[in-house]
């Protein structure tokens, strides 16, 4: 019996989860207020405040969950590509860009990130939570593209960290200009030549190589 009260709560906790997502997509996050949330969910404001301190920690749960499924997805590549991280690397930027196209709750929570949150006031908090999983991200990159250095898959003088900060504000770029005009510009069928050009970029462009080493290294 304790066992499916622990299910039944973790189901009610994604619904309610599910239900926000979509409420902030459509209404803004600053006019979205808890209560809606609990009647679109068919919950009472309690069950919510059971689960969710506030509005703010309810939108860093939703940002901390698509976190999650980039690290279950990074397993999975790995398992499929043993011995090579660049095509790791490749096919989860390809991910990411298709998904925001074909897959309606990671769509949903890019369009809240980039138009439909205003940190300001009891969203601050959240704000610092997405800053520090934009740092880990840059610090996930930075660690793939070394591990492709090291399997000899990319230039041994790359500058790591300014490619990493290079190849997530790409990427970033993309989505939220697509999610503001998805009539502009299609990028599903773009997403694999934009990771590409990406790719090229870190292996050929001069400015991401590190000058001093190649000046020791002669």
């Amino acid at each position: 019996m304790a066992r499916k009260t622990k299910q039944q709560a973790r189901e009610t906790r994604q619904h309610i989860l599910n239900v926000a997502m979509r409420l902030f997509s459509q209404q803004g996050v600053s006019s979205t207020s808890l209560a809606q949330i609990a009647q679109a969910a068919g919950v009472t404001r309690g069950a919510i405040y059971w689960h969710f301190k506030n509005k703010s920690d309810l939108l860093s749960e939703i940002w901390a969950l698509s976190e999650s499924s980039i690290g279950d997805l990074e397993s999975e590549y790995r398992a499929k590509f043993p011995g090579d991280p660049l095509s790791v690397l490749r096919e989860i930027l390809v991910y990411v860009l298709e998904a925001t196209v074909l897959e309606e709750r990671r769509r949903l929570l890019m369009e809240i990130i980039y138009h439909k949150c205003e940190f300001v006031g009891e969203m601050a908090a959240a704000q610092e939570a997405q800053r520090s999983m934009c740092l880990e991200s840059y610090d996930r990159i930075e660690q793939a593209l070394n591990q492709c250095k090291e399997s000899n898959m990319l230039p041994a003088d790359l500058l790591t960290r300014r490619a990493a900060v290079l190849i997530r504000s790409y990427i970033s770029g993309l989505m939220e200009n697509w999610l503001l005009a998805p009539h502009s510009f299609d990028l599903k069928s773009e997403a694999r030549s934009y990771v590409a050009i990406l790719l090229e970029m870190c292996q050929y462009c001069p400015t991401l190589r590190d000058r001093g080493a190649l000046a020791l290294e002669a």
